[in-house]
């Protein structure tokens, strides 16, 4: 039963405007192979910050990498679109996941901010 909602709410979230808009926009800055290239970049960069940052080991080296493709990619309007859709698609799934949390009465800490 519990399984069965979730499968809708996956279902729900593959319907809703900003999984369509993300489905959309990441397909057009993937289309050329230099954005599809940064945008990868920003992604492996992005994990190693996080990581870095978890391990208590900040890397002010990856994290100005980091700042400057943002700020390239924002040029390009198609990854700009991109990142602006991952970026409302990523708050929706956390706004769920707060949710189903507080549900459970989960501590997340700082994340359930």
């Amino acid at each position: 039963m519990l399984l069965d909602d979730a499968r809708a709410l996956a279902d729900k979230l593959r319907a809703s405007e900003e999984y369509r808009t993300y489905c959309e926009t990441k397909e057009r800055a993937y289309a050329s192979e230099t954005t599809a290239a940064l945008l990868n970049e920003l992604s492996a960069l992005r994990m190693r910050t996080q990581a870095a940052a978890v391990a208590g080991k900040p890397d002010p080296e990856a994290e100005q990498k980091l700042q400057k493709l943002g700020e390239l990619l924002q040029f390009d309007e198609a990854a700009a679109a991109y990142l602006l859709a991952e970026y409302r698609l990523n708050n929706l799934l956390g706004e769920i996941y707060r949710i189903l949390a507080e549900a459970a009465e989960l501590d997340l800490g700082p994340l359930g901010a």
